[in-house]
């Protein structure tokens, strides 16, 4: 054969070969690697599960229960600070307090549809719409004028069991008698805390600690007065300046 025939040969299959790739429905050239899977950028993420375990679980706990910070799958508080406060304090923070702002506006990570999605999800999730609907709770933010000395003695009727007279921790009895509530009086605690979860927490309790909300367990819930001057009270305890003076050098 000669070489024209050859070449020609040649051309032949690879003319064929080529038909067959098309035919056959190839996207790809053999041997080379595929398209790889979608990239997902940090700010395009928007479910809530991944959201909150990233941003929220490591202070309010894992499902929103058993966390160092208020329970956010609690109904009560939800119900009591709404979803305006809820995006708000999301987006912004708590200036010189633990709750460090997320939205990026502010200084975070997190984009605006992300708080959003955030504070939507624990909404569908953890609320129940209707829990206060038949009666009227205390407002979220204080719109009193709070008065110390009222509150020390509204503490000692609706905490003091529990809390101990002067707020210092006292004795859970029951199962749990070899226990100890935590003093609300401790200054690093104070140091840590903010009027408003101290209001927040008086009104909505913490169940997962087995302290009733607002309605309490006694024969009349706290009045909106009650719960304003006993934050003021707790609150007046808080130190000027934790963890000052320091101690004097021999």
């Amino acid at each position: 054969m000669t070489s024209s025939r050859l070449r020609f040969a040649s051309y032949n299959v690879l003319a064929l070969a080529a038909a067959a790739f098309v035919l056959i429905g190839c996207s790809r050239v053999p041997g080379r690697p595929g398209p790889g899977p979608e990239v997902v950028r940090p700010e395009q993420v928007l479910d809530f599960s991944t959201l909150y375990k990233a941003n929220c679980a490591a202070c309010h706990g894992e499902n929103g229960r058993n966390g160092a910070a208020i329970s956010l799958a609690n109904p009560v508080y939800l119900a009591i600070a709404g979803e305006d406060n809820l995006l708000r304090v999301t987006a912004n923070g708590v200036p010189g307090k633990l709750m460090p702002p997320f939205a990026k506006g502010a200084g975070g990570m997190l984009t605006d549809q992300q708080i959003n999605a955030l504070v939507r999800g624990m909404m569908q999730q953890w609320s129940k719409p209707d829990l206060l609907a038949i009666q009227t709770s205390p407002p979220y933010k204080a719109t009193l004028t709070s008065d110390a000395t009222r509150g020390q003695q509204a503490f000692g009727a609706f905490c003091a069991r529990c809390h101990g007279a002067a707020g210092e921790g006292a004795a859970r009895g029951g199962k749990n008698a070899d226990q100890k509530t935590g003093s609300l009086v401790d200054g690093s605690y104070l140091a840590l805390i903010s009027d408003q979860s101290l209001r927040s927490i008086t009104i909505a309790g913490m169940p997962d600690e087995g302290m009733p909300d607002w309605r309490t367990d006694a024969s009349q819930p706290m009045t909106d007065q009650q719960i304003t001057d006993v934050v003021a009270w707790i609150g007046s305890r808080r130190s000027t300046n934790p963890g000052k003076p320091y101690p004097t050098q021999p």
